[in-house]
């Protein structure tokens, strides 16, 4: 009797599902960073006559709604956890091309307004330097690792965040006891972050939010942890809320004790805008929270700056080889270093020269502009996929992908008009390269086959 023979199936190695939802919740903390409204608070105060707790709150809204628009169109697509994807298979190919477009001038920005930040913040260290010498040195620097490949790992993220908490959890010290200690604010003077009859504008707040959005921008990252999650079309939804939700409340904190001890009647000088809340936390905290908030922010800037330029080169690099860029220059890699040089070296070249032309907060509207069409997008898809398409039950299926929609349009139309220009333009320059690209392949189709 023959023993029956033992056959083993050789699968492909796959992803272990082990992230819990707290690890996703965690992971959210970390790419948005505890800080993330420091870098932006001078800008935003000034656009918003000092209103940065509301502005905060109400992109906190409008980011829940999107939140869940994310968490639900990683249930659909959990393998690509991209606004570009989700809206070229919902909507239309054509409106995806437009929405990862609009995302690679995000990709573009984020490294200009991070130099520009470095630049200014170094500038409070060594004050005789001026801001070009720092423009250039972070750029550059930022260029060289990105040439040699590397990548700011997962575990240094992490510490990097573990340590920006501390400085956080520091800074609300301070502050408390300045507040207490030297200010003695009133009920009125409690009252004023949120609401100031004697400045309140419902324009300047929804302009104020336009920029406070960046407080958030990252979230959706959450979204590509989906292949290594357990049960991934619960934890993906629910990790993204919370992570926005964890966020607006710290972030709120954060600003409405900068607003109580450097009070908006107190406007901040030119100089100080771009670098207010180091300013502030001089003020509460002296000479060594000053320094030890702008180091901490400084670092922080500049691993965004080169994960940014990173992030940027390979979406270039995705984009020549699918032929959306020109491939022989974009789609080549570094036979030496197996990176994307050009592209790098492009993308360094664009962080420079935006150093000097534009302003953090320039740059930052010009950044959202991309980022709420990219959100509108993504909205709209789960709009149209569960309203309409999927037999899959979900809570309010119109509703909140409607919200999200009407708020992101709203705040995206209170862009300053210099920004909405820019970005239409940025839109008409990639319209008109897919039009010259698909031309060509046309043309290059017709001599391959003469017949």
């Amino acid at each position: 009797m023959e023993l029956p023979i033992r056959t083993e199936s050789h699968k492909a190695p796959q992803l272990q599902r082990s992230l819990k939802l707290w690890h996703l919740i965690v992971y959210g903390i970390i790419i948005i960073q505890p800080t993330a409204p420091m870098g932006i608070y001078g800008v935003v105060s000034n656009i918003a006559r000092g209103h940065v707790v509301t502005t905060i709150l109400i992109a906190m809204v409008a980011m829940l709604f999107t939140a869940i628009s994310y968490g639900r169109m990683a249930r659909v697509y959990p393998r690509a956890g991209s606004a570009f994807t989700y809206v070229s298979e919902e909507l239309n190919p054509k409106l995806g091309y437009v929405v990862g477009w609009a995302m690679l001038m995000d990709y573009l920005l984020n490294p200009i307004i991070c130099i520009i930040w470095c630049s200014q913040a170094a500038r409070n260290v060594v004050p005789g330097v001026p801001y070009a010498f720092w423009a250039v040195c972070f750029a550059i620097l930022s260029t060289y690792l990105n040439t040699r490949g590397i990548q700011t790992s997962g575990r240094v993220n992490a510490i990097l965040s573990i340590a920006m908490s501390l400085v956080v959890i520091l800074f609300l010290g301070e502050g408390v006891r300045y507040i207490l200690s030297t200010v003695h604010p009133t009920t009125q003077d409690l009252i004023r972050p949120f609401y100031d009859p004697a400045t309140f504008s419902t324009s300047t707040v929804f302009r104020g939010t336009s920029v406070a959005v960046l407080t958030y921008i990252g979230f959706d990252g959450i979204s590509t942890m989906a292949e290594e999650v357990e049960n991934p079309r619960r934890n993906i939804l629910l990790a993204t809320v919370f992570t926005c939700l964890i966020i607006g409340i710290l972030s709120m904190v954060q600003v409405y004790v900068a607003q109580l001890a450097w009070p908006a009647t107190q406007p901040f000088p030119p100089a100080m805008i771009d670098t207010a809340f180091v300013h502030v936390a001089a003020r509460v905290g002296g000479t060594f929270l000053f320094q030890l908030l702008n180091a901490t922010l400084l670092i922080a800037n500049l691993g965004s700056a080169i994960a940014a330029q990173f992030g940027a080169s390979r979406l270039m690099y995705s984009m020549g080889r699918n032929d959306s860029l020109p491939s022989r220059f974009f789609g080549a890699i570094h036979p030496r270093h197996h990176v994307p040089l050009n592209n790098v070296l492009v993308v360094g070249g664009i962080a420079l020269t935006g150093a000097f032309l534009l302003t953090y907060e320039q740059g930052a509207e010009l950044l959202n502009f991309g980022a709420f069409i990219a959100f509108i997008g993504v909205n709209a898809a789960a709009l149209v996929h569960y309203k309409f398409r999927s037999k899959e039950k979900v809570t309010l299926p119109f509703l909140i992908p409607a919200l999200g929609i009407l708020v992101c349009a709203f705040i995206w139309v209170h862009l300053s008009r210099n920004a909405q220009i820019l970005g239409v333009l940025w839109i008409c320059v990639g319209l008109i390269l897919a039009w010259f690209m698909r031309r060509s392949h046309r043309r290059s189709a017709v001599d391959a086959n003469p017949n």
